[in-house]
């Protein structure tokens, strides 16, 4: 047996918090927090359906959070993660700022999905600059080949 004082589970809750302070990981979090209140936004309003967005793009960033703090990302090398993060968060972006949009528009006299669409502009923004960043990460790990100054083609 091996000699070791903390728990699994002492291991695992050390992981969640070095990973939460990263910006990678308050990001996401922030994500998760963000889509609950909507969540309960959307369920208190009379139209509940526009809370399917909300569940799926909680439940995806929950996936994502813990792979990236369990490290599974680099353990499972056959799925390109950067690419897979980029277009989960893009995709959130655009779904959450149309149906967020229709829920301010037309939500007149429905306090509660006024406010789901508020905080689904905000979650739009949100998961916009995670793209973004998620976007620059790949371009500056992408290798750039200088462009070849030798005359013989």
């Amino acid at each position: 047996m091996a000699d070791t004082d903390a728990s699994p589970a002492t291991n695992c809750v050390e992981k969640l918090k070095t990973y939460v302070r990263t910006r990678k990981g308050t990001i996401l979090a922030v994500e998760i927090l963000l889509s609950f209140i909507i969540i309960i936004c959307y369920a208190a309003s009379l139209y509940g359906g526009y809370s399917a967005v909300a569940i799926f793009e909680m439940i995806f960033a929950i996936i994502f959070f813990v792979l990236f703090m369990m490290d599974f990302d680099k353990q499972l090398q056959f799925i390109n993660w950067p690419w897979t993060d980029l277009f989960r968060a893009g995709i959130g972006a655009l779904l959450y700022i149309i149906t967020s949009l229709v829920c301010v528009i037309g939500g007149a006299g429905d306090g509660a999905r006024i406010a789901g669409g508020v905080f689904g502009l905000i979650a739009g923004i949100l998961f916009g600059y995670d793209a973004y960043t998620v976007f620059l990460d790949i371009k500056s790990t992408r290798g750039h080949n200088p462009a070849s100054t030798d005359d013989r083609v």
